[in-house]
């Protein structure tokens, strides 16, 4: 059974003058636990629409997404937050890390969303590991703003990884990085998602890093390619 199971997903939006615009046109697709994943296309082109369907953070107008086997147009807004919260990590181009909260913080913060939350130990423990893995170690007590660039998302990285998702959603989340910060951050998140088993789906406009994934989907005028 496929991790992630699209069936004719279509999305249009209202738009302010009146109009409709189409995004998504019968999008049908299916991934397998453990790929990864490259989702290319011009800008506009309903790239992250797609991503935020994935990720429960958007809903589609008809169609059926299964997600882990479990249908989630049938989900109650509940059941969907602990969809989210247990098994999506989300990454973006912009970090979104709590600046008064420090670098540990910050990645334990998903923790307290859990309906079943570990044991602070336990998730402190894991924390500083997956902070040890990316270079972190010497930077759990620092605030975003001593960082840099490329630190600060590598910190969006590991918060995303906190509570062990089975999927990790990436819009972007090199975009904002130079070209090697870009690379560094891509091949990090390829190498913690093959160790953990996430499956990885990412939104990039950068064809070398779409080529570093197991396949890639382009998505234009509303329909998706490999």
């Amino acid at each position: 059974m496929p991790l992630i199971s699209l069936s004719e997903i279509h999305k249009t939006y209202r738009e302010p003058g009146g109009g409709e615009l189409r995004v998504l046109r019968g999008i049908s697709q299916e991934i397998e636990a453990g790929e990864t994943v490259a989702v290319v296309g011009p800008s506009g082109c309903g790239k992250s629409t797609l991503l935020n369907i994935i990720g429960t953070l958007d809903t589609p107008d008809s169609g059926s997404y299964v997600l882990d086997g479990e249908e989630v147009s049938r989900c109650a807004p509940e059941r969907l937050a602990a969809l989210r919260g247990g098994k999506i990590g989300f990454i973006f181009q912009l970090h979104h890390l709590m600046p008064q909260c420090t670098v540990l913080e910050n990645v334990l913060l998903p923790t307290l969303a859990l309906k079943d939350r570990p044991d602070s130990k336990a998730a402190r423990s894991r924390g500083e590991s997956l902070l040890a893995s990316v270079g972190l170690a010497g930077r759990l007590d620092w605030k975003p703003a001593q960082l840099s660039g490329g630190e600060r998302q590598r910190v969006a990285v590991v918060r995303a990884l906190i509570n062990a998702p089975k999927l990790i959603l990436a819009d972007e989340p090199t975009g904002a990085l130079d070209e090697k910060n870009a690379e560094s951050l891509t091949g990090l998140l390829l190498e913690l998602c093959q160790s953990t088993g996430a499956t990885l789906v990412m939104v990039t406009h950068h064809p070398a890093q779409a080529a570093r994934m197991s396949r890639t989907l382009r998505l234009h005028e509303g329909r998706l390619a490999s």
